[in-house]
């Protein structure tokens, strides 16, 4: 890449200089009013908390998925392969656990995976028809790349046994566990690296 020098007068460039930084006025009010307050929930570390993390598949339906995960290096590696001849989904989830993440918009993850898309999984005690479902929301990921992805409590749905359901409405106070998915109904390999998980929420500052 060729990087091309260009020179100014004095009175051109702070002409310049004035205008970007009345434009910029309002974009950098914007960053000082807003905040973002999190909580580390897990960082796969020596000293982070061991959630007792397990594997389920879909053989549990009769499926033909593989999948598992490995902690290493600081990151847990889920990794396997799709079926759709079957369940089609690999997962991994959560001993119980006691949240209480009413005060955060959502959970926050980074993850360096394969560009393809991925739920996170919440549930709670809450019940359809005498059944314990779970609440999902997906999310994309771009291959290859470490991102950090924000995903809203307002974007999860009930769901049971992979059908959406009316509600009832996921409660963040009562949160008793985590679930990581590969469920996007394709074929082959998978591998996503995560790397922590966070709740979030934004704060306004006057």
């Amino acid at each position: 890449m060729i990087i091309k020098k260009k020179c100014y007068s004095h009175s051109i460039v702070r002409s310049c200089g004035i205008i970007l930084l009345f434009l910029l006025c309002p974009t950098l009010s914007a960053w000082e009013t807003d905040e973002l307050d999190t909580l580390i929930l897990a960082s796969f570390n020596a000293d982070s908390p061991d959630f007792g993390w397990y594997v389920q598949n879909d053989n549990v339906m009769g499926g033909r998925s593989e999948g598992g995960f490995a902690i290493s290096s600081g990151q847990l590696i889920f990794a396997g392969t799709t079926n759709t001849n079957g369940g089609g989904f690999s997962s991994i989830r959560t001993q119980p656990l006691k949240l209480d993440l009413s005060a955060y918009t959502g959970i926050r993850v980074k993850v360096k995976a394969d560009g393809r898309r991925y739920t996170w999984q919440l549930q709670t005690d809450a019940r359809w028809r005498g059944r314990r479902i779970n609440y999902w929301a997906d999310f994309d990921t771009l291959a290859n790349e470490t991102d950090v992805i924000d995903i809203p409590f307002t974007t999860f749905f009930p769901q049971l046994r992979g059908f959406r359901l009316d509600g009832p409405e996921l409660d963040t106070s009562q949160i008793i566990e985590f679930g990581l998915y590969q469920y996007d109904k394709t074929d082959g390999p998978f591998e996503l690296r995560l790397i922590s998980v966070e709740a979030y929420k934004e704060t306004k500052q006057p």
